[in-house]
């Protein structure tokens, strides 16, 4: 029996090598994988010796080569196989044991060295593509009935244990197969996003894509939305741990599957706000949310927006967290039982040493540390028999044309707190509409199949307080009543896409109410 090794990642390499050996194979390996087994003291052939040729082009050929993949690829149950590989003086290799050169790596160092992406780095990583081995693998996995397959060095044990016991199962061998296949599909997808830019290039979709994912294998969620469905985080591959994916739990149980998606709902919401900016999220909405200079106060007036439906919620800050802010949080009190509020899980880019004394105080709360950097570039959303891709909702500030459609000019105030408002219902499921003042959300309404009812619930929510605030709607109002709604509870300004039939219909109750309306040209869905 012969294996042929040929692994970049020489973790646990050497043991295996002594384990096949032990079993009386012939062991085969190239470069620096049969240097390393020969430092090991095993006995090892070189595959040039093999193939009769040597290494050539910097070690770009050396496993190319009939003497090699008509080793892999034949087929041991049928003799007209067999029988050509004696023809031609070509022995059976039995065992593979590889994987690729490390480009993902590389790329990732470039990008944390902040390296242009120039010649330089283009070449480097050029050289860092692996060829000969994804072959290898491929060649291998296709003919796994006959050929063992091993990219993953965790699966070394378990293989050495079923080739002792003299029953390497069907089924290891599938799975072995199935893994390398993956590995290569995964390799090949982040080398592809990288030639693409590492985008969808302003909208230019590719005619074919893949995603490339890899499991968490430190998170284990306990199961998916409801207790009986499974489920599990991946990180994209091929880009550095950013966002909520890449989280770091500092404390805390578990995170399950619904835990990640409301901090990353919250975590959306905060971090797209330049300024200080606390989010407090309960099942995927925002029911809070305020920027102001003191991240102490922000959280306050987030708090304020809506405290009842943020007990057991989300809160993400977008700056680090201080001790300050961490007793105002461990200190808070539900309006409506007296109780001191307590939440789920507290994100940010980082907490204090004083912050964490704090808030370890909670025995179960979640504090999560999320890695800076901007990892939504697309959204990938599920139907049934396909997905759909778009880009992702990220239309700068400064590009925002707004247009006066009412007789009132809006006041700075009003127009500052437009811009927050019409910023914060993006991140409110459609219907969406957000009631603000001084950059704080105090009512909301969301999800509603029509947009007068998210008129009533932010009104209803906001309460007195309606009264001298500013309406975003995250689409255009379809008919008069929802701005009647507003304009009756004291909205004094509103912001909206514009673009309906009944446009005038709708400037007219807004001057009638002396509102100023204000039309964007564009809108804001989050179905």
């Amino acid at each position: 029996m012969r294996a042929l090794l040929a692994a970049y990642d020489k973790t646990g390499l050497v043991d295996f090598a002594r384990g096949l050996a032990d079993l009386g194979w012939e062991l085969i390996a190239t470069g620096n994988t049969e240097r390393e087994l020969r430092s090991a003291g095993l006995p090892v052939t070189s595959v040039a010796d093999v193939i009769g040729f040597p290494e050539i082009l910097d070690g770009r050929v050396k496993t190319l080569h009939p003497a090699v993949h008509g080793g892999l690829l034949a087929r041991r149950d049928r003799p007209e196989h067999m029988r050509q590989l004696a023809e031609h003086g070509i022995q059976p290799i039995d065992l593979v044991a590889g994987n690729l050169y490390p480009f993902e790596a590389v790329v990732l160092g470039q990008a944390r060295a902040g390296k242009a992406a120039g010649a330089g780095s283009l070449d480097e990583a050029l050289e860092n593509i692996d060829i000969g081995g994804p072959a290898m693998l491929r060649a291998a996995a296709k003919n796994f009935a006959s050929v063992l397959v091993v990219c993953d060095p965790g699966d070394y044990a378990a293989t050495l244990e079923a080739l002792r016991a003299g029953d390497v199962s069907h089924e290891h061998r599938r799975r072995l197969a199935a893994k390398a296949f993956q590995h290569v599909a995964l390799y090949d997808t982040i080398v592809a996003g990288y030639l693409r830019g590492g985008s969808l290039d302003g909208g230019a979709f590719p005619a074919e894509l893949t995603i490339g994912l890899r499991k968490r294998a430190d998170l284990d969620l306990r199961y998916g939305e409801n207790p009986h469905q499974a489920g599990a985080l991946y990180l994209e591959a091929g880009s550095a741990a950013q966002g909520v994916a890449g989280f770091r739990q500092l404390h805390g149980i578990p995170m399950s599957f619904n835990n990640v998606l409301d901090a990353d709902a919250a975590w959306r919401a905060a971090s797209d706000f330049a300024e200080p900016t606390v989010a407090i999220v309960k099942h995927l909405n925002p029911c809070g949310l305020a920027s102001h200079d003191d991240l102490a106060v922000a959280y306050e007036r987030a708090l304020s927006g809506d405290p009842i439906s943020a007990f057991g919620g989300i809160v993400a800050c977008n700056r680090p967290v201080d001790g300050v802010l961490a007793r105002a949080m461990r200190s808070s009190v539900s309006p409506s039982s007296g109780q001191r509020i307590r939440y789920d899980i507290i994100l940010a880019p980082s907490f204090t040493d004083e912050a964490m004394e704090a808030l370890t105080r909670w025995r179960d709360v979640r504090i999560l540390e999320v890695p800076p950097g901007d990892a939504f570039t697309y959204d990938l959303r599920r139907v049934s028999g396909g997905f759909l891709l778009q880009e992702a909702d990220r239309k700068p500030d400064e590009s925002l044309q707004l247009k006066v459609v009412s007789k009132r000019e809006p006041t700075a105030e009003e127009l500052d707190d437009m811009r927050f408002a019409w910023r914060a219902c993006k991140h409110v499921k459609s219907n969406a509409i957000v009631l603000a003042r001084e950059r704080t959300l105090l009512g909301m309404g969301a999800g509603q199949p029509n947009r007068v009812t998210s008129v009533r619930l932010a009104v209803e929510r906001a309460g007195e307080r309606a009264r001298g605030s500013v309406l975003a709607s995250d689409a255009y109002f379809p008919f008069f009543d929802g701005i009647a709604v507003a304009a009756a509870a004291g909205v004094t300004a509103a912001i909206e896409p514009g673009g309906s039939v009944r446009d005038a219909e709708v400037i007219a109750i807004a001057d009638a109410a002396g509102m100023a309306l204000v039309f964007t040209g564009e809108r804001h869905f989050r179905h």
